[in-house]
């Protein structure tokens, strides 16, 4: 079997690090107030524009924009 890896590296304040920590933390604020969501998040970022985007299904209520703001 066939195993290949692959990495991306960017800069600090570059915009998929501001990306991905958005979409982490909503992935983990879910997945805190319930184990069996199924959560699917995209983040992008265009100029001075933040647009998330994705499927979650949950009984969990959760604010992420709070969850968020407070880290």
């Amino acid at each position: 079997m066939t195993m290949v890896l692959s990495a991306e590296a960017v800069c600090i304040g570059h915009p998929d690090k501001l990306c991905d920590l958005i979409a982490d933390q909503i992935l983990d604020e879910i997945l805190y107030a319930d184990r069996n969501a199924r959560v699917a998040v995209e983040v992008m970022a265009s100029g001075r524009r933040i647009i998330v985007t994705g499927e979650i299904s949950t009984n969990a209520r959760v604010d992420c924009v709070i969850a968020y703001a407070q880290h």
